[in-house]
């Protein structure tokens, strides 16, 4: 097998990445395909095809429902938990929160960016790598088209990754030094016997490269070969971590949103039927009887038709029956379609008023999909964040660091409503009757947005100590009443 050769699994999700892609791309895109999404109607020339799918609108609901569903989880920042100070892992963790790649960043934009490809596409993962001449490790980001193949074999009782090939791609300046040019490389991951009855973690990068110095023959060829150090010994795992739905495990899972492109791709084509119907059918057309066939009628207010043949007649054309209401009542469906599945940009005004009950339930049912696929996004970007820990720590291996060390958590809370005045006098007699602690109490009040996000208890306690509150007014004192002459 040739080194790009790709997982089972990636031919079978491929197609569907490259519609997911191309729909999120937009109208252009999607234009661009032509017969991949709509279908050439019978007996069309290019120049019609063309003209007919060029006619067609396509509505983004797709794209507009990813950035809600972002917005939805990044509604609230990220809580962390990582080291802090101005020394040692503090200083270390400060630099990699502005500059996570080495490429400017930040921690925050790159989870924002793997939420955005686990929410699209389903996949995608993170190579935590060492950079000698930064001295500090840092991330590198593979989509699912990049991640070409991987092995799991089991080792030490646990399943483990022992092999992946990522795709990368290199600029390399060309010979006039003004341009660059870009080169496709692969980037092997492999667990290697060590020799002394463990494993090594060994990294091959792969180029097409001249066959025999035949310029017009290539094939790939190991361009370079390392073994990753640690403290002076070789890694005994590969440093990599999968992004998904669900969990973090190697194996492809089908995209979140997968329904929502389908019926957005029908939509686009019922769209360009119908544009095209009405091309063809909105505008009345002429048509006279009893007219020599040479005459040349010309229609407007300016001009007049005289014939001198008897019973002449003239008229118009006009389109009746059900042919594009046909369409239209499919756009309505799929629209509503659109809607059940996640998409509320293209819902209609609603002429009976919902139940709370019943809005409750879809609301739980879309948010339970956010929440999980926020919660499996939150530990696998806290096993990135164990990643680069350990590599700057003395730590035997990633996945022994608690999460009282090192943490991120994605915000899982999308009710928009705030705390009521009556819920906080409830929240501060519970306290104050012993019912509840000053943490539960700071949390609640955090949930209920009244604080800024990311302020700690101890952060508020100072803050209320530093500027305390105003005593409240002495109570007036009574006079007592004259007494009667």
């Amino acid at each position: 097998m040739a080194a790009n050769s790709v997982h089972a699994d990636y031919e079978r999700f491929a197609n569907s990445w490259q519609r997911i892609r191309d729909v999120l791309a937009g109208e252009d895109a999607m234009k661009a395909a032509a017969e991949r999404y709509v279908p050439r109607l019978d007996s069309q020339t290019d120049v019609e095809y063309l003209a007919y799918i060029k006619r067609g609108f396509f509505y983004n609901a797709t794209a507009r429902t990813v950035a809600g569903f972002l917005g939805l989880i990044f509604r609230k920042d990220p809580e962390m938990k990582i080291p802090t100070g101005s020394t040692g892992l503090g200083a270390i963790f400060h630099s990699f929160q502005d500059d996570v790649d080495l490429l400017g960043t930040t921690l925050a934009s790159y989870s924002r960016n793997v939420i955005q490809q686990v929410i699209t596409l389903g996949r995608v993962g993170t190579l935590i790598d060492w950079q000698d001449q930064e001295a500090r490790a840092y991330l590198a980001f593979y989509t699912a088209e990049n991640i070409l193949n991987w092995r799991q074999t089991r080792l030490n009782g646990r399943l483990q990754l022992s092999l992946i090939v990522l795709r990368e791609w290199i600029s390399i300046p060309d010979e006039d030094s003004f341009g660059e040019h870009s080169v496709e490389q692969l980037r092997v991951l492999r667990l290697m016997p060590d020799g002394q009855g463990g494993q090594s973690c060994r990294v091959e990068l792969w180029r097409q490269l001249p066959k025999d110095n035949d310029d017009k023959q290539l094939e790939w060829q190991i361009l370079d070969t390392r073994l990753p150090m640690r403290h002076g010994k070789s890694l005994s795992l590969i440093p990599f971590v999968f992004h998904g739905p669900s969990n973090d495990q190697p194996q492809i899972e089908r995209s979140p949103i997968e329904d929502i492109i389908h019926a957005n791709i029908a939509h686009y084509r019922v769209t360009v039927d119908f544009q095209h119907g009405m091309h063809y059918t909105a505008l009345p057309t002429a048509w006279v009887s009893g007219f020599p066939k040479e005459t040349n009628l010309k229609i407007g207010a300016q001009a007049a038709w005289v014939t001198d043949t008897v019973g002449a007649t003239a008229g118009y054309l006009e389109f009746r029956g059900e042919g594009l209401m046909t369409f239209e009542r499919a756009l309505d469906r799929i629209e509503r379609l659109l809607t059940v599945l996640g998409s509320r940009l293209l819902e209609s005004q609603k002429r009976v008023s919902e139940s709370a009950e019943a809005l409750s339930i879809r609301q739980s049912s879309e948010s339970s999909i956010l929440a999980n696929l926020a919660k499996s996004s939150s530990a696998s970007l806290t096993d990135v964040l164990r990643w680069f820990y350990w590599w700057h720590s003395t730590e035997d291996n990633p996945a022994s660091l608690s999460t009282n060390i090192i943490k991120i958590e994605l915000n899982t809370d999308y009710e928009t409503a705030l705390i009521t005045p009556k819920e906080i006098e409830s929240l501060v007699t519970a306290w104050q009757a012993g019912a509840l602690s000053r943490d539960s109490l700071h949390y609640q009040f955090r949930r209920g947005e009244l604080l800024p996000p990311g302020r700690t208890l101890d952060e508020e306690l100072a803050l209320i100590q530093s500027n305390p509150p105003p005593a409240p007014p002495a109570p007036t004192p009574s006079l007592s009443p004259l007494p009667s002459a």
